[in-house]
């Protein structure tokens, strides 16, 4: 609570109200029922009993509760669990379809260079028989020349 001033100086009161929510509600009821229990009309050896019964009860509730969350968070781990296998195996899935692409790339490549190293060999082969040729027949047509000149 906390007080507010006005210019008139007379103190007002305001009263702030949140929801407690259901924790507060429990702990209401276990507290109601333990005054209920202790102010009833009941000998000691009663009330005890019920008491008894009443934390036993409560214990049984609190380990099905327990049970409870302890399944439901193994089904939501297991869950998890296959989500990330799922994915992880999706991954390497991707990866392998990755690598033979990159595989048949290289080979592709490497034929794409032998057939260039080939031609580049043929053209050079062919370029080398032409200059020879086209030596001969200069140096014969030299000598057509000089037999000519001689004679």
């Amino acid at each position: 609570m906390r007080d507010y001033y006005l210019e008139d100086d007379e103190p007002y009161l305001v009263v702030e109200q949140r929801s407690g929510g259901m924790s507060s509600f429990l702990l209401g009821l276990a507290v109601g029922a333990g005054v209920a229990l202790l102010l009833a009309p009941q000998s000691g050896v009663e009330t005890r009993r019920t008491i008894k019964r009443g934390a036993r009860r409560a214990r049984q509730a609190a380990e099905e509760a327990v049970g409870d969350v302890t399944e439901k968070m193994t089904e939501t781990f297991e869950t998890a669990r296959q989500r990330v296998e799922e994915k992880i195996d999706a991954a390497r899935g991707a990866i392998e379809t990755k690598r033979e692409q990159v595989q048949r790339a290289v080979q592709a490549g490497r034929a794409a260079a032998q057939q260039a190293r080939e031609d580049l060999e043929r053209r050079l082969a062919e370029t080398k028989a032409a200059y020879q040729a086209g030596a001969q027949v200069a140096r014969d047509a030299r000598k057509g020349r000089d037999a000519a000149r001689d004679a």
